[in-house]
């Protein structure tokens, strides 16, 4: 199979010396511990060839020739022969790598699936993120690997920095003005403040109530929560870190959380002396702070504490493994939704029944957050409602919430989850129209690979919903899926709703295009997008290409709805929300020749009450807290290369925006000069990660290049001249 993918033995491919040996990189220890980063995939030119199915002559231009079936190239492939054959155990160390999502089955693997060919009997041990149960899942099942979760970085607050915190100041003081005591210079220092720092776009600064308005979104700023830095296997929290935990789980309760905190350090304190004359001691007492007579919050607290306390296990655990020991299973899971049930770390994670799924609980909360969406495109199109709202369906975020998305999707038809005496959800009912007051709105649902594999159950109960619905009888001005379906004249499954990636495959590939930056324009972006995703799914189908009935439901679309479940994976820290969501608005786009609006759910915690935002406003809240953010940035730097390649990748991510719905000149302006205009963090990430310092400028000067930024001729000068020394850098020329 290798070779007929590769003829040239892949001299066309990453990783081949100029003999034609196929090279693995990695620094060995002694000849016990092998330490290497996992091949790429794709090849210089043509990064998505094996993704997308092309030979290197067919991605050369040779489009007579058959591709083969999907193979990896040869280097890959070396890397892991030169694992099994010298090696005892492997360890894949992070979320996530790529060979476990190599061509294969897409529940387990068989004999021509290469991930079994690649780990064969090889021990697999994986350190994973313990808020991703979604994607660990598939580790399990085709990686074959023993899981072992590791806790998220600890949280902190956004705060207000630099204009932001002068302007809410002089805010401040405005509002302590009365009425006959007007400031008009202090009004207006304000505004200007509020202007420079692209508010505007935000909020209606012509309202007469505006300074109260803009009072509530700089609080509301101020408290955002983001990931403070990177996480260190096995380490427990420092005092400060606890802190940041329990400040996001209790809310800001200042009290409460410093109590803990300071029991949790006297826990932690050495014995005095006395008491080691009578105890044998280590030197320090437990690190255990519960109080089994403490109730209530307080109890909370120090439960909490106690087992993040214990998330030394992390390390002891992977290491138990790797000796041939027991690691203990757990829930996956994340501190502000699972609360104590996410910890400790060091779990081999599991995920959750997909036959409950949605819960009770989400169902309700979906429930509410579909008609919110309602009424928000109501509110925005004079009282119209959507015909068809595109619900993207993810494995991590319906695992996280227990299905509120799966809740949304079923609500926006106009339906509920029929249980049977076990709990299990066997059938969604559509509710009559006289009880739903409001016309069933078709719904495109977009799954990932991962919910696609893990709830075929769930897929094939909406699928039974919307072949169902589109026989309802009932007018098609009060059945949007049945006036759609009727519309669908080309296509024996005109009902088909379930679109996703071909069987076995997974990702949009946009994400892709924009990292190679092999894209001409945003069009091309949505096309990937639409080519990648024009397979249904569902019962008697399993991943048939219907690009006809998802073209026609695109130019439907009047909304995306996008769900997002962390604080850690937000719209602009990963790349796989623009690829997807972006992506999805330009192809509607296109097809419908009109905006589609998307709406953002952050449904960080079961205790919330979430709105739908429009993405713009999401979106600039994020990157205000976050990317341009200089505690983010300096929590990112402390922590050495990883943290610089988090930062470039977040250039990327938004130049990815950038291309499929819009971000504001300022966010670019500001990215600028904070990590590459100021000399010290340009030197410090220079210094840190060469590759990474290179491409912040290169994603600031292709943003220019392709009309989605434009900075002052200053500005570009200076930007191109540091690429210059930034690419010397990296060649090794100074």
């Amino acid at each position: 199979r290798l070779d007929a993918s590769w003829p040239a033995r892949g001299r066309a491919a990453p990783g081949v010396a100029a003999d034609g040996a196929l090279v693995v990189n990695g620094l060995d220890l002694e000849g016990r511990v092998f330490v290497a980063t996992q091949p790429l995939l794709g090849f210089e030119g043509d990064p998505m060839a094996l993704l997308f199915g092309r030979t290197p002559a067919a991605a050369a231009g040779d489009d007579n020739q058959t591709p083969p079936r999907l193979t990896p190239h040869p280097q890959y492939v070396a890397f892991y022969e030169r694992l099994d054959a010298d090696f005892d155990a492997c360890v894949h160390f992070g979320t996530h790598g790529t060979v476990e999502w190599l061509p294969g089955q897409p529940l387990g693997n068989d004999a021509a699936s290469w991930s079994d060919e690649l780990l064969g009997d090889l021990p697999n041990f994986y350190v994973y993120a313990a808020n991703n149960p979604s994607e660990s899942i598939l580790a399990k099942r085709r990686g074959y690997a023993t899981l072992v979760s590791h806790a998220t970085p600890p949280y902190e607050r956004s705060g207000l920095y630099l204009d932001l915190a002068k302007l809410s100041d002089l805010l401040d003081d405005l509002l302590l003005l009365r009425n006959d005591d007007d400031d008009p210079d202090l009004r207006s220092e304000v505004l200007h403040l509020a202007n420079a720092a692209g508010l505007r776009d935000d909020l209606d600064l012509d309202d007469p109530l505006w300074p109260a308005t803009l009072r509530t979104y700089l609080a509301e700023l101020r408290n955002r929560l983001f990931s403070s830095g990177l996480r260190v296997l096995g380490a427990p929290p420092s005092p400060d870190d606890l802190r940041g935990y329990l400040d996001a789980y209790f809310d800001g309760d200042q009290a409460l959380v410093a109590a803990a905190v300071d029991r949790y350090e006297r826990a932690r304190r050495p014995a005095p002396w006395w008491r080691r004359l009578f105890v044998p001691s280590s030197g320090t007492t437990t690190t255990t702070t519960h109080h089994p007579g403490r109730e209530g919050r307080q109890g909370e607290a120090d439960e909490i504490a106690a087992r993040l306390a214990r998330c030394t296990e992390e390390a002891t655990n992977l290491v138990r493994g790797l000796e041939g020991g027991y690691v203990p299973p757990g829930p996956g899971g994340d501190l502000l939704r699972d609360g104590v049930g996410a910890l400790p770390t060091g779990r081999n994670i599991h995920a959750l029944d997909p036959y409950r799924m949605p819960s009770e609980a989400a169902f309700v909360r979906g429930r509410r957050i579909a008609e919110r969406l309602v009424a928000q495109h109501r509110e925005q199109h004079d009282g119209a409602y959507p015909e068809t709202i595109s619900v993207a369906l993810w494995g991590l975020d319906a695992i996280k919430t227990r299905g509120e998305s799966v809740a949304i999707a079923v609500a926006l038809v106009g339906a509920y989850p029929f249980r049977e005496g076990t709990g299990r959800v066997v059938r969604f009912e559509l509710t009559p129209l006289e009880e739903l007051r409001r016309p069933r709105i078709d719904v495109l649902a977009t799954l990932s690979g991962i919910f696609r594999d893990s709830f075929e159950n769930v897929v094939l109960l909406l699928d039974d919903l919307f072949e169902r619905c589109a026989a309802a009888d009932e007018p098609p001005e009060r059945n949007f899926v049945k006036k759609h379906a009727l519309q669908i004249v080309d296509d024996d499954k005109p009902a088909a709703r379930l679109f996703s990636n071909p069987p076995g495959d997974y990702g949009s590939l946009v994400n892709d295009q924009v990292v190679a930056s092999s894209w001409d324009d945003a069009s091309q972006l949505g096309e990937t997008w639409a080519s990648r995703n024009a397979y249904a799914y569902g019962r008697d189908q399993q991943g048939a290409p219907r690009a006809a009935v998802l073209d026609a439901l695109l130019a439907t679309t009047d909304r995306v709805v996008q769900q997002i479940s962390d604080v850690e994976y937000g719209l602009t820290d990963i790349q796989e929300y623009y690829a997807n969501t972006g992506a999805l608005k330009v192809a509607a786009q296109s097809r419908r020749a009109a905006p589609v609006a998307v709406s953002v759910v952050e449904s960080f915690d079961d205790r919330a009450d979430p709105e739908p935002r429009d993405l713009d406003d999401v979106l600039r809240l994020e990157y205000r807290s976050k990317l341009l953010n200089p505690k983010w940035a300096a929590a990112m730097v402390a922590q050495g290369a990883g943290g610089a390649y988090e930062i470039s990748t977040r250039m990327t991510a938004a130049l990815g925006w950038a291309a499929t719905a819009r971000v504001d000149d300022f966010v670019f302006d500001q990215a600028a000069q904070r990590y590459a205009l100021d000399p010290d963090m340009a030197a410090t990430l220079r210094k840190l990660n060469p590759e990474a310092y290179r491409n912040v400028i290169a994603r600031l000067l292709e943003a220019n290049s392709r009309g989605l930024w434009a900075p002052d001729d200053a500005v570009l000068d200076a930007l191109r001249d540091l690429y210059a020394d930034a690419d010397d850098s990296v060649e090794g020329i100074i």
